[in-house]
C-alpha cells in the first residue's frame, strides 16, 4: 500500500486483533493511516508507538521516503515469517520466503521481539546495518506512561515473564501426596475445587482469543470458514469444543487429520494409514459429535502415499529455508499436507473425495511450551522438582519467538491458508505467565494427566472425557512422517 500524501510504502502480512478499531474495514489500510497519524506526533518513534499498541500476528516492511528509512519486523511472538539476506554493499532482500535453497544458508529468519530500521542514506561501511529496537517484558516496576524507558524504546510486551512460584500449600517433594496414584477420570482429581478459578479464567481467555480470530472471516457461501489441523489431542479438540460455541450452528467445521504411508512401518502388517493420530482423531471426532450433534463436523482423512510425499519434498524443502533439519522436514510434511486439505470426507453416508474450503486454520501451537507438554518438562521435574521445572518452562516460553512459527507460517501459507494460534493470543499468554506453576501442570500425576493439567481440566469441563486423558504425541510420530527412510539419521541432522 502506498500513502497518497507521503508516498510511503507499507507491505503488510498480518492481522490486527486488538489495538486498532478495525470493525469491518481493511486492517492494513487503517494501520497505514495510524502510522501516518503517529508520524505527525512523534517523527522519531512513530513506528514504535504504533506497533506497541498492536496485538496480532504480523510481518511488515515500511519505507519512509522523507527520512529515507526502511523499517521491518515480525510480531513479538514470531507468528509470521520474515527473512532477510544481505547482498554485500549491493542490496538487501527482505521476504516472507526464500527464493531458493541456498547451500551457504545466507537467508536468515529475522529474530522476533525486535523492530529493525535501516538508514538508506547511511555512509557507514555497511550501508545496510540494522538499528535494533527490542521488545521488553512487562515489568511491575515500570510506570505505564514511561514509554521511552530502556534505551528509548516504547516496546513493552503485554505479558511478563513466567511466574515460577508455587502457591502456598503445594507439596514441593516430587513423590509426596496422593497425586502419584492413577486416575481413570479427571473428575477424581483430589483438589479439583482449587483449580476451578484457573479453569474459569483459561476458558474465558481462550474463548475470547478464538472469537477474535474467527469473527472477521468473511462468509464462504455456506462452506466452512474455519478448519483445524486435528489429531484428536487435547490442544486442538479443546479449541474445536470452544469454537462450536462461537460459530452459528449451521456452519460446518473442517477437521483435517493427516496420515502417511511409512515403508518402515509396513512390516508391522497394519493398515497403511492406521497411524496413532488417525485413531485419536476419529475418537476425538466422535466426542465432538456427541458434544454438539447439530454441528456438521467434517472429518477429512488426508492420506499421503510414500511416493507422493517424496515427490513434494523438494518443494517443501524450499519453504523450509533457512530451517534445514530432518526434524523440520518431518514436521513440515505433516503440516503442509494437512493444511492443503485434500482427502476423503468421512460420514454416515460413506466417504467421498473432498477439498477443504476453509481459508483460516486454527492451530494449537504454544500450548506445550506454556503448560508443560513436552517430555523434557517431565525430565526437568524428575531431575529437580518444582524449581527445575519452573526454569524449563520459563526458558521454553522465552524461546517461543525464536522457534518454528515462521517455518509453520511459510508451510501453511503455501496452500493459500492462514494459520492462527489461539494459545498465543496476548490475553492467554499473559494469564498463563501470571498463573502459579502448580496450577498449570503437576508432574506428580502420571503421563497423560500431569502435563497440561489445567487445559485437561478445561477439556473435561467441556465434556471431552477421553481427550482430556490423552498423552502428548509429537506430530511427526503421530502422523508417521518421522524416520520414513532407512538409515541412522537423527532429527537434528541437516537435510
Amino acid at each position: 500500500m502506498v500513502s497518497e500524501t507521503t508516498g510511503d510504502v507499507l507491505c503488510w502480512n498480518g492481522e490486527v486483533f486488538a489495538g486498532l478499531d478495525i470493525g469491518s474495514s481493511n486492517d492494513g489500510a487503517l494501520l497505514l493511516q495510524e502510522i501516518e497519524r503517529q508520524k505527525t506526533l512523534d517523527p522519531q518513534h512513530y513506528i514504535l508507538q504504533t506497533f506497541s499498541r498492536i496485538e496480532g500476528p504480523y510481518a511488515f516492511v515500511y519505507l519512509d521516503r522523507a527520512q529515507n528509512h526502511l523499517w521491518f519486523a515480525r510480531d513479538y511472538l514470531g507468528r509470521r515469517s520474515l527473512l532477510s539476506r544481505k547482498l554485500g554493499a549491493h542490496g538487501l532482500l527482505i521476504s516472507s520466503v526464500a527464493d531458493r535453497v541456498d547451500e551457504q544458508n545466507s537467508w536468515i529468519e529475522l529474530p522476533a521481539q525486535v523492530i529493525y530500521r535501516v538508514d538508506l542514506a547511511s555512509a557507514e561501511p555497511d550501508p545496510f546495518a540494522f538499528v535494533e529496537y527490542p521488545w521488553h517484558y512487562a515489568r511491575t516496576d515500570l510506570h505505564a506512561d514511561d514509554l521511552h524507558a530502556d534505551g528509548g524504546s516504547p516496546l513493552t510486551m503485554p505479558f511478563g515473564c513466567v511466574n515460577q512460584e508455587i502457591s502456598s500449600g503445594a507439596l514441593l517433594a516430587s513423590g509426596d501426596g496422593p497425586q502419584t496414584r492413577q486416575l481413570s477420570d479427571l473428575a477424581e482429581l483430589p483438589d479439583a475445587a482449587d483449580w476451578q478459578p484457573y479453569v474459569d479464567r483459561l476458558e474465558h481467555e481462550l474463548t475470547a482469543a478464538i472469537s477474535a480470530r474467527v469473527s472477521s472471516i468473511p462468509a464462504n457461501s455456506g462452506n466452512a470458514r474455519v478448519g483445524l489441523l486435528f489429531s484428536g489431542g487435547v490442544d486442538c479438540i479443546t479449541i474445536a469444543a470452544l469454537l462450536t460455541r462461537i460459530l452459528p450452528p449451521s456452519e460446518p467445521i473442517e477437521l483435517f487429520n493427516v496420515a502417511f504411508e511409512n515403508p518402515r512401518q509396513a512390516k508391522q502388517q497394519q493398515p497403511t494409514y492406521a497411524v496413532p493420530d488417525r485413531k485419536t482423531g476419529v475418537q476425538g471426532w466422535r466426542e465432538l459429535q456427541l458434544l454438539d450433534p447439530r454441528r456438521d463436523w467434517r472429518f477429512v482423512e488426508v492420506d499421503v502415499p510414500y511416493a507422493q510425499a517424496q515427490a513434494h519434498m523438494p518443494h517443501i524443502r524450499q519453504l523450509l529455508v533457512p530451517a534445514d533439519t530432518v526434524m523440520d522436514m518431518s514436521i513440515a510434511l505433516a503440516i503442509w499436507f494437512a493444511s492443503r486439505g485434500r482427502g476423503t470426507l468421512v460420514g454416515a453416508g460413506g466417504s467421498a473425495e473432498y477439498v477443504g474450503r476453509a481459508r483460516v486454520l486454527l492451530l494449537g501451537m504454544g500450548a506445550d511450551e506454556q503448560l508443560g507438554g513436552y517430555s523434557r518438562h517431565r525430565s526437568a521435574w524428575d531431575a529437580g522438582g518444582w524449581p527445575r521445572l519452573g526454569q524449563e518452562i520459563a526458558l521454553d516460553v522465552r524461546r517461543i519467538a525464536l522457534r518454528n512459527l515462521g517455518r509453520d507460517d511459510r508451510v501453511v501459507s503455501d496452500n493459500g491458508k492462514e494459520a492462527r494460534f489461539p494459545f498465543l493470543a496476548a490475553g492467554v499468554v499473559d494469564f498463563l505467565c501470571d498463573t502459579p506453576l502448580n496450577y498449570k501442570m503437576d508432574m506428580r500425576y502420571p503421563r497423560g494427566v500431569g502435563e497440561k493439567l489445567l487445559l485437561r481440566l478445561l477439556a473435561r469441563r467441556l465434556g471431552l472425557v477421553q481427550a482430556s486423558m490423552l498423552a502428548k504425541r509429537a506430530i511427526q510420530f503421530g502422523a508417521r512422517t518421522a524416520k520414513m527412510e532407512s538409515g541412522q539419521t537423527r532429527g537434528q541432522d541437516a537435510l
